[in-house]
């Protein structure tokens, strides 16, 4: 059993401007004034269409896109631009401070293995390993990613911590499986249960994954 000490992040929301990649396709597709409305109906029917862990991420977006009324042509909208959505400005510098301490990176993403290699070169930081669902069969908030993972890399839980920016797809299944969590919470959103942590963004990332797990 290895004592290194690893930290697993979901990619959209919480490295990458999902929110920010997301708006600017809708706006270009249905109009600025129609944008902000577009967003939210998009997160309200992206967990239906990942119900079963059938679909590519590629199809789930495209269902999406065809259910918010999206031409046929542009349907394809969120897939051409999602690998040039850049991480959030902090990105790069907290993670690269997490390495330099010894910390072991890893991706659990709710996305198809093109997408996730893109954007990690848009991080430029390297990671271990990534899972992505359309690999797996199975979507977040199910418990395959980290199952997956704890196949893969022969640690305990305690030397385990993971973090995220959505509550519903990954601290409560996170914290299901008895895993400490940081709750990346850009958007100053309340919800429970607690996580073990709760940051406005990575900035201290480093420090508080020293704090939750000793080298």
């Amino acid at each position: 059993m290895t004592t290194d000490r690893w930290a697993t992040f979901d990619c959209y929301g919480t490295l990458i401007d999902w929110n920010g990649g997301l708006r600017r396709e809708l706006a270009r597709v249905f109009g600025e004034e129609q944008a902000d409305g577009r967003l939210e109906r998009y997160h309200e029917v992206e967990p239906s269409l990942q119900t079963g862990g059938d679909r590519t991420y590629q199809e789930v977006m495209a269902l999406a896109m065809r259910e918010l009324g999206a031409p046929a042509d542009e349907e394809g909208a969120l897939a051409r631009g999602l690998p040039s959505w850049e991480p959030f400005p902090e990105v790069r510098g907290a993670l690269a401070e997490a390495r330099v301490r010894g910390w072991k990176l890893a991706i659990l993403s709710n996305t198809d293995r093109d997408f996730i290699e893109a954007s990690m070169q848009r991080i430029g930081v390297p990671f271990e390993l990534a899972i992505v669902a359309s690999e797996i069969r199975s979507y977040k908030p199910g418990l395959c990613h980290w199952e997956r993972f704890f196949e893969q890399v022969d640690i305990t839980p305690d030397r385990h911590v993971h973090v995220a920016q959505s509550h519903f797809h990954d601290v409560v299944p996170a914290q299901r499986l008895g895993l400490q969590t940081v709750w990346i919470n850009r958007y100053g959103e309340r919800h429970e249960p607690t996580p073990t942590r709760e940051l406005p963004d990575l900035a201290e990332l480093p420090d508080t994954l020293d704090d939750l797990v000793a080298a």
